[in-house]
């Protein structure tokens, strides 16, 4: 993704609130599709993980959640994460 197009969304996420939450089992199967729904209808989704995950748990969580849920992650910031899916 291009530096301009990244900048903007990150942007675009700072008035988002998160709709999808990560719950203490982690990532299942209901998150991934809940994301997948989410992305399908807004493109921009920020998702809020657990204040048990450590900070670098939170960063492999957030690139997992990405690749199963075929999105792109745009930025990973405290107890969020934002993911991008282009039409």
């Amino acid at each position: 993704m291009e530096k301009k197009k990244a900048y903007k969304l990150k942007a675009d996420a700072t008035s988002l609130s998160p709709i999808v939450q990560i719950g203490k089992n982690g990532i299942t199967e209901t998150v991934i599709e809940e994301l997948r729904r989410q992305l399908k209808k807004m493109h921009l989704v920020k998702v809020k993980f657990p204040k048990s995950a450590i900070r670098s748990e939170r960063a492999e969580l957030a690139q997992q959640l990405a690749l199963s849920a075929n999105a792109e992650l745009i930025e990973t910031r405290g107890m969020t994460a934002v993911y991008f899916k282009g039409k």
